[in-house]
């Protein structure tokens, strides 16, 4: 499939160059960018997996070679300060201080299509990731995931329309945890 892969959490190793095994069990599936939507995604489903005893892992999708789109989230001021190792720690780490039992997964997918947008990537990674891993719920931290119109640069919308997992979308970043 062409994706590196990392998972992490305190007992696993920082080598994300290797295809890894996904945690045992994960149910719970956040895509991860640091966004505060994300972060507040990413507590939810904290809660939800403190009550039901379930895994959480939280995704993050940093293209190869994207600074076009590190700069649109914010990971970056300019492009030339693209530094895809840093962003992974980075996220990797605001996971662990919003969910420190959440497993951190990296996945940076190869440009596959000519024709497809770097969106469109990440939301077939998302999706492939959450088939594997057997989530069964989606938290999703998005202002428009659902709604009839939605920003080409979302992976909400897209993401929630897998008939395969329960989508649970947080739209305000004051709903979690706060």
């Amino acid at each position: 499939m062409g994706l590196f892969t990392h998972v992490s959490n305190p007992r696993q190793s920082r080598d994300y160059k290797t295809r890894a095994t996904p945690p045992r069990s994960v149910t719970y599936l956040v895509p991860f960018d640091g966004s505060p939507l994300a972060e507040a995604a990413l507590a939810r489903a904290a809660e939800f997996s403190s009550v039901m005893d379930e895994d959480v892992l939280a995704l993050a999708v940093v293209p190869v070679d994207e600074p076009d789109f590190a700069v649109e989230r914010g990971w970056i001021d300019t492009p030339g300060e693209y530094d895809p190792d840093e962003i992974v720690d980075r996220l990797r780490s605001q996971v662990a201080d919003v969910a420190p039992a959440a497993a951190f997964r990296c996945e940076r997918p190869e440009d596959v299509s000519s024709v497809a947008s770097v969106t469109t990537d990440v939301v077939r990674t998302i999706r492939t990731v959450a088939q594997e891993a057997g989530a069964t719920i989606v938290f999703i931290g998005s202002e428009n995931a659902g709604r009839v119109s939605t920003p080409v640069s979302s992976v909400g919308a897209p993401v929630s329309e897998d008939p395969r997992y329960d989508v649970h979308i947080v739209r305000h970043a004051g709903d979690a945890g706060d």
